[in-house]
């Protein structure tokens, strides 16, 4: 057996180092274009910034490792130009020498990744507008940064946020400018806000609704125009508008690619030419919730793709293939002392489909409360209203974060559903969590809602004032907490004066009741349906009425 692996970093490398695992006579030849066969790319943002050094530690491994470790063939600086599939070769070109030759296959792996959007905008070939996709990329950064007092960062996705905070960590003036009217695209908007906070607090001007329109030289700098008119001086621009995926070299073979360019393949990974398999950033796959077909570039995926693409290759015919269970999107940044995280459908996503959900939000800590450093998050987990299945969670604040977005990744590749957070039984002790744990908080909401034991409204229908003449908008703060801001239209009744007066609520009507996180408004609706009120709880209470109206 030969197998040909074209890309190395994540998928390719892992692919490689797999392969020669399970198969110890096999020839394997990896071909990458660039200089690194193995680098840490979701490192880059932090090189810049300077919290890793020296430049070796983005290194993974080496050719020569590879080499010495895993006897492959490691050809750095090699470009794959096309694929002969009826030959079973591919034309490979030496880019230091330029000598082109023939490679020989048995199977063909594909790992190619994806290349950074430089959007065909007047300027944009400027020197002083770069990408950030690997290590030449984050050199030719670095050597700008030193000397670039303004920088303006095109995109706020998650590497142009990691960016922008190892900007301000070297005294660097920075703008991000984003197209859509939040940061973090593939987070829900209102989940984004305290990163937005993060970021203005810390100096960072955010530009939301506004896209680059031309890059203007100006000496060594460059003048930014955006759509709006406004022109953002800067000394070095980078973009992150995000990536298209490297799929031309199976295009051209006549491979099937979707309609957004990813490679198509089968569940083992396989495209349209059984001697051809693809994996990584380059292909499309089925998304784990909702069954369509997605591109999601993260680095985890394509390390478990390059290894199920090794087995199936090399797998003797007693064993059955490995299958690739789809892709979730599960997803971390830290921005300053903010983490934002994700998994599986966002609400947009869902509602965009035309798919049934509920969601609801919990505001816990993250350990005991009583217990020293307890820091606040938000959660917000959607299910499914019949069967309570779960679709997606996401979470922000500080510490602890990414913890229960890993148990709730969890939860969702194991088709779990919200009656199972009320049972899950996890760490705890008050330095590390609660007795009930966040997880569990988000279960319980959930699954009453389920069950009908929690009636809830959406906070979307209170946003402006209570939505219609038959509605009241009901605070169960304390006064002093109401006064210090409420919902508009809003009347203030403290959950533990409410059994007394009962008399001054209408009963011909609707009353949303609502606390600060939830829990009073909960208390308060159970009341009220118990003595005869059409009620519900506002889901996640006055913080999540913050989230959406932010100030």
């Amino acid at each position: 057996m030969k197998l040909v692996i074209v890309g190395g970093v994540a998928g390719g490398a892992s692919a490689a180092a797999r392969a020669r695992r399970v198969a110890e006579h096999a020839e394997i030849v990896v071909l990458e274009r660039g200089p690194d066969v193995s680098f840490a790319n979701c490192g880059l943002p932090y090189y810049v910034g300077g919290e890793i050094r020296p430049r070796d530690k983005l290194l993974v491994t080496t050719p020569a490792r590879l080499r010495e470790r895993f006897r492959l063939d490691v050809r750095t600086r090699s470009n794959v130009e096309s694929i002969d599939r009826a030959a079973k070769t591919v034309r490979v070109r030496d880019l230091d020498t330029g000598r082109e030759y023939d490679e020989s296959y048995d199977a063909l792996l594909l790992a190619p990744g994806a290349t950074p959007l430089r959007p065909p905008l007047p300027g944009v070939d400027s020197p002083a507008v770069l990408t950030l996709r690997n290590l030449d990329d984050v050199d030719r950064i670095a050597a700008r940064v030193d000397a670039a007092a303004r920088v303006v960062v095109v995109g706020a996705g998650f590497i142009g946020l990691e960016l922008a905070e190892n900007l301000v960590k070297r005294d660097r003036k920075t703008t991000v400018v984003e197209l859509q009217d939040q940061v973090l695209p593939p987070l829900d908007r209102e989940m984004t806000t305290p990163i937005v906070a993060a970021l203005r607090e810390r100096g960072v001007e955010v530009l939301l609704g506004e896209s680059a329109a031309a890059f203007e030289p100006e000496g060594g700098a460059v003048s930014v125009t955006l759509q709006s008119g406004r022109r953002l001086p800067a000394d070095l621009v980078i973009l992150g508008v995000g990536v298209r995926p490297e799929s031309r070299l199976a295009a051209d073979a006549g491979l099937d690619v979707g309609q957004r360019g990813g490679i198509r393949v089968d569940e083992g990974l396989r495209t349209s030419d059984p001697a051809i398999w693809a994996v990584g950033d380059a292909i499309e796959v089925r998304d784990a919730v909702t069954g369509g077909a997605v591109q999601v570039p993260l680095a985890g995926p394509a390390n478990r793709q390059g290894r199920i693409a090794a087995d199936n290759i090399l797998r003797g015919a007693d064993r059955p293939p490995a299958r690739y269970r789809g892709t979730q999107g599960t997803a971390i940044v830290g921005v300053f002392d903010r983490v934002a995280a994700c998994t599986g459908a966002a609400e947009k996503t869902l509602r965009r489909l035309g798919l049934p959900y509920r969601k609801v939000y919990v505001h816990p800590a993250h350990h005991a409360g009583y217990y020293p450093g307890a820091e606040g998050m938000t959660l917000k987990v959607l299910f499914d209203p019949a069967t309570g299945r779960i679709l997606g969670a996401q979470g922000v604040g500080g510490a602890g974060v990414d913890k229960r977005i890993d148990v709730l990744a969890v939860a969702i590749q194991a088709g779990m559903t919200v009656f199972d957070l009320e049972e899950m039984e996890l760490c705890y002790a008050p330095q590390f969590g609660s007795a009930k744990d966040p997880v569990n908080m988000a279960g319980f909401v959930a699954a009453g809602l389920v069950r009908g034991e929690h009636p809830q409204a959406d906070m979307e229908v209170a946003l402006d004032g209570p939505p219609d003449d038959r509605t009241i908008l009901l605070d169960v703060r304390t006064t002093k907490e109401f006064s210090e801001g409420h919902l508009p239209g809003a009347r203030n009744v403290p959950v533990d004066e409410l059994r007394d007066r009962l008399g001054e609520l209408p009963r011909d009507g609707r009353i949303l009741a609502y606390c600060q996180v939830g829990q009073r408004g909960y208390i308060a609706t159970r009341i009220l349906l118990q003595h005869g009120f059409d009620a519900a709880n506002l889901g996640g209470g006055y913080r999540t009425f913050l989230l959406h109206r932010p100030g």
